[in-house]
């Protein structure tokens, strides 16, 4: 079993900042992607940013040049670095882990969501 644990959610005003971080335990085998994904009330969930085992990095057209994804592969840890936050960005942001023996044999995982929430 794998568990994911997010901290780092909380209530900013606008044009601050906030740093997530999420940490896997447990039978991870090898972690391969790790994202970010967020739901705002009513909307879908929707891709933030994901970052490869070997580092490539993809992020959502409104996360660029004001968030930053990154990983520590010695930790099972991703975090999310958010700058410039807007009221838009406020939603429940869950990471998202691709782990398993092989990439054929991996497995996603959700945490729990964490809360984010930017005042105007």
């Amino acid at each position: 079993q794998v568990h994911l644990v997010e901290s780092g959610g909380g209530l900013v005003q606008a044009g601050g900042s906030l740093r997530l971080s999420c940490a896997a335990s447990g039978r991870t085998f090898n972690i391969y992607s790790m994202g970010w994904y967020r739901q705002a009330p009513g909307k879908q969930r929707e891709l933030v940013a994901v970052i490869t085992s070997g580092g490539s990095t993809t992020y959502a057209d409104s996360a660029k040049g004001r968030f930053t994804i990154s990983r520590d592969n010695a930790k099972n840890a991703v975090y999310l670095q958010m700058n410039n936050l807007k009221p838009e960005d406020t939603a429940v942001y869950s990471c998202n882990i691709q782990a398993g023996p092989t990439r054929l044999t991996a497995f996603d995982y959700w945490g729990q969501g964490t809360q984010v929430t930017v005042s105007s």
